[in-house]
């Protein structure tokens, strides 16, 4: 299993400005993270419409987180960038094309899988990702 480069993205931006406490525009992430751009700042609006991040447009500009890191819950944030409910072809039964889906046990299986992952990361939190945060912004190159 792998998530997404949205998810990926997204707990990057949280942790940044988590473990900074600072305002950070994309393109400062993207280049600490080396990593593009131009996903990051689709991850990064939509970070701002689910609140996470309140963002400051212009020179100086740049975003900053919008709650306190012990309130973001990593499963949540997970949740809203997978699309967990179509991990494999036969999940969605609007789309799906397999000829035994309903008498193999693989969608139960699965979803009761996906369904423990994702209750794991609920038991924390951003704070909980940044326990060494000094040592995090030194890695990052943030100071």
């Amino acid at each position: 299993m792998r998530l997404s480069l949205h998810s990926d993205y997204a707990l990057r931006i949280l942790m940044a400005l988590g473990a900074t406490g600072e305002q950070m525009s994309v393109d400062e992430i993207a280049g600490r993270y080396g990593v593009s751009r131009n996903h990051l700042a689709k991850v990064a609006q939509r970070l701002q419409g689910l609140g996470y991040v309140a963002t400051q447009r212009g020179r100086g500009g740049g975003m900053r987180l919008a709650q306190d890191a012990g309130e973001i819950n990593v499963g949540t944030v997970v949740r809203q960038f997978e699309n967990l409910d179509t991990f494999v072809e036969c999940m969605d039964p609007a789309t799906s094309t397999c000829p035994v889906r309903g008498a193999c046990g693989l969608q139960g299986v699965l979803g009761g899988a996906l369904g423990a992952f994702v209750r794991y990361l609920d038991d924390y939190t951003l704070a909980d990702l940044l326990s060494q945060p000094g040592r995090f912004r030194a890695l990052l190159g943030a100071g």
